[in-house]
């Protein structure tokens, strides 16, 4: 790993502010799934498994913004922070205000810009908060029972923020993600991971890449 993405001291990053204990990251996430299904797909969170081999294409030295929508608990919100380098941000959606809230107040690190909203709205969210094009932009939001249009929406303000080379990283338990990314992303990279509660399909979608093979180990 180089020297810009070593992960800084735990005391500093993860430290509960003013030492308060938090609710459970589990029963926060199960109350989580029980008060809006819809938009967090799984009762279960994602395997430590799925969430390096998600990450693993990410170029951290070069990265200076990383986006997540749906962050839940911080499931990838901590692994991506003690990746990241020292001076970049990641900028978390979620449309559940608890959600937001938990991280807010679980995770002491600058870096960390916690938000409630859409990601459809993701294009406004950065320029309000005067920051650069994304490199990576990260996604486990159930597009298969997303309302009507949100999905389209996502797909398309997901492409625009992102700048040339950089990638749209998606685990769904369904491939119905590509009626929404397709239309934007020339190449798309394709995983599947059993090793999560249920399995999960991966997808890489990359800006203004040229045309690859399907990938071989879906």
């Amino acid at each position: 790993m180089p020297p810009s993405a070593r992960p800084l001291k735990a005391n500093r990053r993860h430290a509960r502010r003013g030492d308060r204990r938090g609710p459970n990251p589990r029963l926060q996430f199960l109350r989580g799934f029980l008060k809006h299904p819809v938009m967090v797909g799984s009762i279960i969170p994602s395997s430590r498994v799925l969430i390096e081999r998600m990450l693993k294409p990410v170029d951290w030295e070069n990265t200076r913004l990383f986006v997540e929508y749906g962050p839940g608990v911080g499931t990838f919100t901590r692994p991506i922070l003690e990746k990241l380098g020292p001076d970049a941000t990641l900028l978390t959606i979620d449309t559940n205000d608890e959600f937001t809230r938990y991280l807010a107040e679980s995770i002491d690190d600058p870096r960390l810009v916690a938000v409630t909203g859409s990601a459809a709205d993701v294009e406004k969210m950065i320029v309000e908060r005067g920051l650069p094009k994304a490199d990576y932009v990260l996604s486990g939001l159930p597009f298969s029972t997303l309302p009507p249009g949100v999905g389209d929406s996502i797909g398309e303000a997901t492409a625009r923020v992102l700048r040339p080379g950089g990638a749209f990283l998606v685990y769904q338990f369904s491939s119905k993600v590509l009626d929404f990314i397709q239309p934007h992303f020339r190449r798309i990279d394709r995983g599947f991971e059993w090793i999560n509660v249920p399995p999960a399909r991966l997808f890489w979608a990359w800006k203004d890449a040229p045309q690859s093979a399907r990938g071989t180990d879906e």
